[in-house]
This record gives C-alpha cells, structure tokens and sequence, in this order.
C-alpha cells in the first residue's frame, strides 16, 4: 500500500450522486429502519426482541435463549468473524463503506450538516468566518439536531433491554431508572461525538479494522483502483481522443468526494474505506468528457495487471477463501442443526445442601432437590416429573405435573425416597426424567447424586 499525503485537519467531503451514492443511501435507510423499528414489533403479546438481562433471557421473535444456550452466542461471534474474514477477502472493506455503523451515522451527521449550513464550500467558508450571530446560531441548530437524533438513537438502543413501549410511557415525565438514563445518555453522547465530531478520525486513528485488513487482502482482493495505464499523463484537455494525455483531467473532484481526504490515484491506503464516492465522482467526469466510465473503479490488483490477457485463473478459487467457506459453512450448518433439534424446555437440578439425608416415618431415605423447569417456547407446558436410577427409588409425590407459563421458570422442590437397602453409605447416580406433556417426544435426563447412609 502507498503512502498518503497529509491529512487536512478537518474534511469538507462533497457531496456527489450516483449509483453507488444510490446504495449507500439505501444502506443508511435499511439498517436504521430496521433499528428503530425491531423494538417496536410485537410478537404474542410480546417485544419481539427483548433482551431481558433482568430475567436473564433473551426473546427474539419465537426463540428464547438463556444463559445456558451461551453456545449460540459463541457460535454468533465465530460466524460474524468468519464471515468478515471471507467478506473482506474477497470484496475488501465493502462493510466499511455501506454498512459500518460509523459510516452510517456520520452519513447521516453530513445530511444534518448540509441542511443547516450548506454545501462543502459554505461550511469551510462558516468555520473560517469570525464567531457571530449568524455562525452561533447555525452550528446550535445543527449539532442541536445531531444530539436531539443520537439521544433517539440511544433510546431505540436501551429500547432492547427495557421495552421500548414502556421507555416511550415514560418519555414525558422522563421517569427513567439510573441504568436507563446512563445508557441513553452515554450511547447518545458518543454517537454525536464520534459521527458528529470525530467521523474520519475514528476510521483512520481508532478503528483496527483499518490496520489488519492487509493481513485478509491479497491481489484478488476487490478493491478500488485508480487505471495508472489508462489516466496518465493527467492532463486538462477536454477532449477523449487527444492522444497526448490520459483519461484524468486531474481535476481533483475524487479527492473532493472522499470522507477521508485521500487521493486514490496514489494507490491503495488503508484509509481508503471503500465507499465508491471517488468512482460516482469520476463516472460523472468522463461523461462529460465523453470518455468511457471506469477510470476509478472496483476491480483487483489481479485484474488491473492482466487487462487485455486472456485465461486469467478464477479468483474463488484462493486458498483463503475455501477455507474460510468451509468453516463458515460447516458452523452455520452445525449452529442451524442445534436450534432446530433445540428442546422446547430445561432442566436444571440443584441439591437441597442444607439436609443431605433424613429417615421418613416411613423409615426410608429422603433427599431433597430443587428442579428449575425452564419454559423457552410461546405456550404453556405441563412437565410430569419421574426419577430412576436405584432399585424402589420414588418421589413423595409420585405423577406430579407441574405448569409453566410461556417463557418462564418454575422451581419445585422435590423429595427422593429409597429404601435403605438399596441407598448404603455414600453417593449413588441417580437421574430426573422430565417430560413434556405439551410436546410429545420432549423430554429431559438429567443427572444428580442420590446421599445414603
């Protein structure tokens, strides 16, 4: 990767249109739709996505995960990496440039910007001018809007642990608990200073995304290039079929465009975050020109050298990327089969510590267990409860069936009782068998230890 001149203190990005200006717009309005409204969607009476860290669970849609399911979130991680991994090998920094939630925001930063102080030129000519009313009152209304929409965005974001129908309740009287509050303020406050203040910055100085994707490139990598062969010698003439220069005018407008301030001419650098404003920029120019299109565009380093020769080897067929594929294919293949053999419900056992072993009336051995039944369907189920594991070994109350309402827990205190006979001095194996009587088929072993004397 080439060096970059320095960068400008502050960036006044242009801004430009196009097709890929297009998909990025579209980007903007498809993650924030779909993160403002998710918390507002109802599913059975219910958020349909509520991570409810108070009754450690979390809801989505019609699936309930709980501490125990913590294999899932592993599973989460691992595919989110792996597939950035892949991603990135074979487009390059495509997520950085359309769907990164810093590239988002200071998107949206930009569109408030433009609409309360103007174009490009109008804000370097503002932030030049000495302070007056005029400047005061136009940087208020803007960074005004900035913070009114990251308090909103951090609202929505605490909307996912508290439900958003009560949040929104008690919006008015701002009837907000402590964590609440902290949250709101703390995730509103740097999404205003990191869309609205820093932007760039956090690409080029705070972001390691930046740093190690060379480590994931290689001369396959999709990425966008400046046509060395094709632009040089830049050159002011207006005319495509003066022989004397290349296709560049040099007329700076890709510099203009980019959010980093970069000149993709110089080549590749890390700070280039590949949003394509450079390539909608250039399009527009050599339209005007009348030359053809491409002169910046998404290609690889593969593709640029072999311009014009033939047979050139598929690019899928990396060794990075196979492995990659298989790694991601076999974890979302594993990950989808574990959720969908799920259990409707769980069982955990826990041993009443405080007496290991009494003699009933009966003269029987007694040990006592607490049997948290965990519901993690939509409907109510009825468990029956069974044990075995020693010779005459029953429970107190034997058939008991126990109801737990959707999404909850039940814990019931249960008594194994053996004969002395068969339970001598120490432990032995025992196993709760619980059945759902609301899904046929469903049912749980789980082992625990059974103290005789």
């Amino acid at each position: 990767m080439s060096s970059q001149q320095a960068v400008p203190i502050k960036i006044y990005p242009r801004l430009t249109t196009g097709r890929f200006n297009n998909v990025r717009v579209f980007m903007v309005l498809a993650t924030q739709l779909v993160f403002f409204g998710l918390p507002w969607l109802q599913w059975n009476g219910r958020q349909a996505v509520h991570l409810d860290l108070e009754q450690h669970r979390f809801l989505i849609f019609g699936l309930t995960f709980w501490p125990q399911d913590f294999i899932f979130f592993a599973a989460l991680l691992v595919i989110c990496a792996l597939g950035l991994f892949l991603w990135t090998a074979l487009a390059g920094r495509l997520w950085c440039g359309y769907s990164c939630p810093q590239t988002v925001y200071t998107q949206i930063m930009l569109w408030i910007e433009r609409l309360t102080l103007g174009d490009h030129n109008a804000r370097r000519k503002l932030d030049a001018a000495p302070m007056n009313v005029n400047k005061f009152t136009r940087k208020t209304l803007a960074h005004g809007l900035m913070g009114l929409f990251s308090l909103i965005t951090g609202f929505t974001l605490v909307g996912y642990f508290t439900p958003v129908r009560e949040l929104a309740a008690a919006a008015p009287s701002l009837a907000y608990g402590p964590w609440e509050s902290f949250w709101i303020l703390f995730y509103g406050g740097f999404t205003w200073l990191l869309a609205g203040v820093l932007r760039e910055k956090v690409c080029l100085h705070m972001c390691p995304y930046a740093r190690f994707q060379g480590a994931m490139f290689d001369n396959d990598t999709l990425i966008i290039s400046y046509d060395n062969r094709r632009g040089e010698p830049r050159g002011k003439s207006k005319q495509a079929a003066d022989k004397a220069r290349g296709s560049c005018i040099d007329c700076g407008i890709c510099v203009q465009v980019c959010p980093t301030g970069i000149d993709i001419r110089n080549g590749l650098q890390y700070e280039c975050i590949g949003c394509a404003a450079c390539i909608d920029a250039c399009d527009q120019v050599m339209d005007k020109i009348h030359a053809p299109r491409g002169l910046i565009r998404y290609t690889s380093a593969a593709a640029l050298e072999a311009a014009g020769k033939p047979n050139r080897p598929s690019s899928s067929h990396r060794p990075r990327v196979i492995v990659y594929s298989s790694l991601l294919a076999g974890i979302i293949a594993l990950s989808t089969t574990a959720l969908i053999l799920k259990k409707p419900f769980k069982v955990d056992v826990l041993r009443d510590r405080a007496v290991l072993v009494r003699a009933t009336d009966d003269g029987l051995l007694e040990n006592s267990y607490n049997l948290k039944l965990i519901n993690t369907s939509e409907q109510a189920q009825r468990f029956k409860i069974q044990v075995e594991g020693l010779p005459s070994l029953r429970l107190d109350k034997p058939g008991q069936v126990v109801e737990v309402a959707p999404t909850q827990t039940e814990t019931v205190t249960v008594r194994v009782q053996a004969e002395p006979e068969h339970a001598t001095r120490g432990a032995h194996d025992i196993y709760f068998v619980v059945s759902s009587l609301s899904h046929d088929g469903s049912m749980i072993r789980e082992k625990s230890s059974f103290i005789g004397e």
